[in-house]
C-alpha cells in the first residue's frame, strides 16, 4: 500500500538535503578542477610539440582553459544541487513521515499503518516501523477509544 499525496514543501529537511546536495555541488567542483589541470596540462603539452608559435599557444592556454571551466561549471554545478535536492526527496520525504509518524504514536494517537509513495526509498524500515509500533497503536486506540476497554477489563477480573 503506498501514499497517494502529493509533496507541498519545496525542502522537506532543508538541513540534510542541502548538506546532500552540498556533497555533490563539491564533488563536481572537485572534478571541474581536475578537469582545468587536465587541459592546461594537454595544451602546454601540445604547446611544447608545435615547431612554431608555441608562444602564441602557451599564452591563450590559461584563459581559453578557464573559458571552457567557467561555462562548465555555470551548467553543471546549478544542475548538480537541482539534481541533488531533487535525489534526496525519496530518503527525507520518508525520514519528516517517519517523524510525523512516531510522534503521533508517542502522543497516544493511532495514526494507522505507515505508507510511502512508490518511487520513495526506505521501505524496509517503514515495514519494521508498522511492525514495531503495531502493539502501541492497537493499545493507544483501546484506551482512547469509547471506554469499551475498561469495562472488558473489569468484567474479566470479576
Amino acid at each position: 500500500m503506498t501514499a497517494t499525496y502529493k509533496r507541498r514543501k519545496k525542502l522537506i529537511k532543508p538541513r540534510l538535503q542541502l548538506r546532500m546536495s552540498g556533497l555533490f555541488v563539491g564533488l563536481v567542483t572537485l572534478m571541474l578542477m581536475l578537469q582545468f589541470a587536465l587541459i592546461t596540462a594537454a595544451l602546454h603539452h601540445a604547446a611544447n610539440t608545435l615547431p612554431s608559435d608555441s608562444a602564441l599557444l602557451l599564452g591563450q592556454t590559461n584563459a581559453l582553459t578557464l573559458r571552457i571551466i567557467g561555462i562548465s561549471a555555470a551548467v553543471f554545478l546549478p544542475l548538480t544541487l537541482l539534481v541533488g535536492v531533487l535525489s534526496t526527496f525519496r530518503i527525507a520525504g520518508p525520514l519528516y513521515r517517519f517523524e510525523k509518524f512516531l510522534t503521533a504514536v508517542q502522543n497516544g494517537e493511532n495514526p494507522g499503518d505507515f505508507t510511502l509513495r512508490g518511487r520513495d526509498e526506505l521501505k524496509d524500515l517503514a515495514a519494521l516501523i508498522n511492525t514495531s509500533t503495531a502493539p502501541l497503536r492497537s493499545s493507544g486506540t483501546s484506551e482512547k477509544g469509547d471506554g469499551s476497554s475498561d469495562s472488558q477489563a473489569a468484567s474479566e477480573a470479576a
